[in-house]
């Protein structure tokens, strides 16, 4: 089976996917929105500028900081 390509998505619309997926925001510091998972543990961070597209390096930075894989990411997108 193929693995997904990596979706193109903005700040903004990652943050939503990872709310719907139980994450909540913490806080926020300049563009940068830290976010962390219902039952605690490590932060993640989500730069947000404007509607602009992550760069898929990024992405791929977020889902692995919040132990997320693509299909799951595209299931919240």
């Amino acid at each position: 089976m193929m693995t997904p390509r990596i979706p193109r998505a903005s700040g903004k619309d990652v943050i939503a996917a990872l709310i719907r997926a139980g994450f909540r925001l913490v806080h926020v510091r300049g563009s940068h929105h830290y976010l962390e998972p219902s039952g605690g543990g490590l932060l993640v961070t989500v730069p947000v500028h404007g509607n602009k597209t992550l760069k898929p390096k990024t992405l791929k930075s977020i889902l692995n900081q919040a132990g997320l894989t693509i299909e799951e990411l595209l299931e919240m997108l």
